[in-house]
């Protein structure tokens, strides 16, 4: 992967696909940096889009900075990040607490996004919230207490019920890649998301189309993934949604085939000008 130098840390990111499309920028989740690669993999997207993945701060090769980080410094990196590769407008997908970050990324820069993907984003709202707070409450705890491998495997077998030999087979040391990883999450952005605040009145600041992406057993594993989706289809004033039938909480993961194709489909009818690239502010690659 390549690396830039934004903002007093360093960001591994991989660019791919066709270099004329329009941009698309993934956000992952907690624990497994490289969940979009097989999305990225897909004919339907790399033949079609300039595809921008990368590795958040605290995860794989990017800066590990200790303390905590909030999600509005999460958006800011990215949207470094995008300044750094002249990129001047994109399609955003966010997975998880990834998702978190791509709707704070709209709110603080509304002109750089174009669209919004969004695949069960993190949000602590509605019915459910509370009942979120603690299970992440509960994660810290049990992460002090027992150690990273204990506690990214009771995280990942509530989303992802038996994904170990599955998971492993498509990215193959994801799981020890993880549990080194382990700390970021638990230590430092936990406490970003307690404090981030995401409702309807920041919903109807979103004017984009918005994609919400469900997986079809997410929501009898925990029916907060499908009350969020429910939200959010509710409060954006332009969304809509799509439900992958067999899928959980790592959908893209698990069919990356079917979550591509609901993504090219709705970007190609969300297609983007091609503005003047803006100047690349490039550090050391």
């Amino acid at each position: 992967m390549a690396h830039a130098n934004i903002a007093g840390i360093t960001l591994e990111y991989d660019v791919a696909g066709a270099a004329a499309g329009n941009p698309i920028v993934f956000i992952h989740g907690a624990f497994i940096a490289d969940t979009f690669l097989p999305l990225a993999a897909e004919p339907s997207l790399t033949e079609h889009f300039r595809l921008i993945t990368y590795h958040r701060r605290g995860y794989a090769g990017s800066s590990h900075i200790p303390g905590p980080v909030s999600v509005a410094q999460q958006a800011t990196d990215c949207r470094a990040l995008l300044r750094h590769l002249g990129v001047a407008r994109t399609h955003v997908v966010g997975h998880s607490y990834g998702g978190c970050i791509a709707l704070q990324l709209a709110l603080d820069a509304p002109e750089l996004v174009g669209t919004l993907t969004l695949l069960e984003p993190g949000l602590m709202a509605g019915a459910s919230a509370e009942s979120y707070r603690t299970a992440l409450a509960h994660g810290v705890e049990r992460y002090r207490a027992v150690g990273a491998a204990i506690a990214v495997d009771g995280f990942m077998q509530a989303r992802w019920p038996g994904y170990q030999d599955a998971l492993e087979g498509v990215l193959p040391g994801a799981v020890a890649q993880a549990v080194a990883d382990a700390s970021t999450w638990f230590e430092g952005e936990v406490p970003g998301v307690f404090d981030w605040r995401f409702g309807e009145a920041e919903a109807r600041h979103i004017t984009q189309p918005v994609l919400s992406v469900l997986g079809g057993e997410s929501d009898a594993l925990w029916d907060r993934f499908g009350e969020i989706h429910r939200l959010l289809l509710a409060w954006l004033p332009d969304a809509e949604g799509v439900v992958l039938p067999g899928t959980t909480h790592f959908l893209q993961v698990q069919e990356p085939r079917g979550t591509a194709a609901a993504l090219a489909t709705f970007f190609d009818r969300h297609s983007l000008p091609h503005p003047p690239v803006q100047p690349s502010e490039r550090g050391a690659q």
